[in-house]
Parts: structure tokens; C-alpha cells; sequence
């Protein structure tokens, strides 16, 4: 049989090409397949059923979120050896299954997005005028008004977003596009950047020879966030991707449309990503439930 790096190797390539998975997960699973092989002394793909339960025993300290990653990218990586032939067994059986409770994320009040966009304001009134603010103003209505995700937004390409077309077309995850919709305030503040933004410049949030990095991005935010009041580690572009979310699903949107406007393969990923409270969902009841006419109709 090949080496463990040769079979990770063609593994990850199956996943990229057949399952379209993202450069990130690859990244990831490329980084714990490495790491178990070395554990494994190199055996990771001959393992059987007993290395991989003391594989998993090392996995202890860990938390519940990482050895499920850990065991998603071994599992995947047996099947995939089964599939081509290499094995007649399956020890990923083997390996832990914690079911790890995923947290509701981090997200913000319609008050703290008010005092942003109010911290905003002050500073575009400054005189005389910053450029760097007209981006401020661009990225956070994008982040907030539209939900795009960090990558997705400092790579958008310059005449990507036009005053006349209330839509964008993404490829994000897996290479799945979709279609987000961009509010005429967005369109126009993109507008007044874009003017700061060279015509030969290929990206629409330029910084040295490409974009503006993610890390960046993070730093922008949370310095608009200090000015705001609002404590920074409350606050990040994906909080922002968050806010999105839950205010359009306390207002009323349909849970399928909020999945396509995200770009979430599974539903299951937007109903914890979209959480509302417990208030919000027994009004809902008590106003559209079709007992509730009946009730009011009742003697």
C-alpha cells in the first residue's frame, strides 16, 4: 500500500474534485490526517480498530468540537480507502463520536447595530473627509445588510456590485453560487467607494497587490466597534454575518430563503446559525396558528 501522505494526497483531491469541498476543509483535514499519521507512526492508513480507540483516547484533552473534526476527517478518510479498494475493512467504527452541541454564535442587538452605524456616521461626518471611512461604510452595510462572509467580501471584484442591479452573484463554499440581494443603501455606499478605488484595480476593497486581508477586516471592525461602545470581542465580521440573519428571521423571513441568501448546503446549518429567542417563537404561535382563530371563535 502507498504511503500515508500519498493516500491523504489522493483523498484530499477526491474532495475537492467529486465533493467540491472548500479550501478550508481541506486545509483541515489535510493538517489531521498528518497529525494522526505521525501519532500512528505513519501507519494511519494499515490502522486497525484498536490503534484508532488509543488514537482516540489521546484525543481526550481536546474539545468536544475538535475530536468531532478529527473524527469526520478519518472516517471520511477510511471510506474513501474502501471505496478505492485499499481496505476490505472499515475501522473508522472505531473512532469517537461526541456529538458535540454546536453553541448558539455570538450575535448583536438591534440596539449595538444602531450605535455602529451612529459611530459610523460620525465619522463620515469628519471634515475634512477620509477615504478609509467611505470603506468602512461599504464593508459593514455588505457584512450586515447583505450577510456575505469575510473571504467573500474582501475579494469581491471592483464592478462587482452595480447601482442598477439590487442582486449579487457569489461562489462560495464548495463552489455553490447563489444569489444574495444587496439594498439599495449598500449599492450606494459601494458607489461612493468605489470612486477612492483606481479603474484598473481588480478588487473593489483594494490593499497593496490584492485585497484587504480578513485579518484586516477583523481589525477594522472591532476598532469601529471600540468607537461604538461596544466591547470587541463581542464583535467580528461572522457576528455581523449572524446579525444578519437573526434580525431578518425575527422579522418574519422564511427560514428556506435565509438558507439560499447564506449559502448553507443543509437547513439544519441555518436553523442554528438563525436562532431567535423563546419570546419570539411563542408569539409566532399565538399569531398565525390556525387554532388560534378557533379559540377566539369559541362561546
Amino acid at each position: 500500500m502507498a504511503s500515508d501522505r500519498a493516500l491523504i494526497d489522493r483523498f484530499l483531491e477526491m474532495m475537492a474534485a467529486q465533493a467540491g469541498a472548500a479550501r478550508n476543509t481541506i486545509a483541515a483535514y489535510r493538517s489531521d490526517l498528518l497529525l494522526a499519521s505521525e501519532v500512528l507512526g505513519g501507519e494511519l492508513a494499515r490502522a486497525d480498530e484498536a490503534a484508532l480507540a488509543r488514537l482516540g483516547e489521546s484525543w481526550l484533552p481536546l474539545s468536544r468540537a475538535s475530536v468531532a473534526r478529527k473524527s469526520a476527517a478519518l472516517r471520511r478518510f477510511y471510506a474513501f480507502l474502501v471505496d478505492e479498494g485499499m481496505r476490505g475493512d472499515d475501522p473508522g467504527i472505531a473512532l469517537p463520536r461526541p456529538g458535540a452541541r454546536r453553541a448558539l454564535p455570538k450575535t448583536l442587538s438591534h440596539a449595538d447595530i444602531e450605535r455602529l452605524f451612529r459611530a459610523l456616521a460620525a465619522r463620515l461626518a469628519r471634515d475634512p473627509p477620509d477615504p478609509s471611512d467611505s470603506r468602512m461604510e461599504a464593508l459593514l452595510e455588505l457584512l450586515y445588510g447583505s450577510g456575505l462572509r469575510a473571504t467573500e467580501l474582501v475579494s469581491l471584484p471592483r464592478n462587482a456590485i452595480q447601482p442598477d442591479r439590487p442582486f449579487l452573484i457569489l461562489r462560495g463554499k464548495g463552489g455553490r453560487e447563489r444569489l444574495v440581494p444587496v439594498s439599495d443603501r449598500a449599492r450606494a455606499a459601494v458607489a461612493r467607494w468605489r470612486e477612492h478605488v483606481a479603474a484598473d484595480r481588480p478588487f473593489l476593497f483594494p490593499s497593496g497587490k490584492g485585497h484587504l486581508s480578513r485579518v484586516r477586516l477583523y481589525q477594522l471592525i472591532r476598532a469601529l466597534a471600540a468607537d461604538a461602545g461596544i466591547p470587541p470581542d463581542r464583535i467580528s465580521p461572522h457576528v455581523l454575518r449572524h446579525a444578519f440573519a437573526t434580525h431578518l428571521l425575527e422579522g418574519g423571513a422564511d427560514l428556506r430563503a435565509l438558507q439560499s441568501m447564506l449559502g448553507h448546503a443543509d437547513i439544519a446549518t441555518t436553523e442554528i446559525y438563525t436562532h431567535v429567542d423563546s419570546r419570539r417563537l411563542v408569539e409566532l404561535v399565538n399569531e398565525y396558528h390556525p387554532l388560534v382563530d378557533v379559540a377566539k371563535r369559541a362561546p
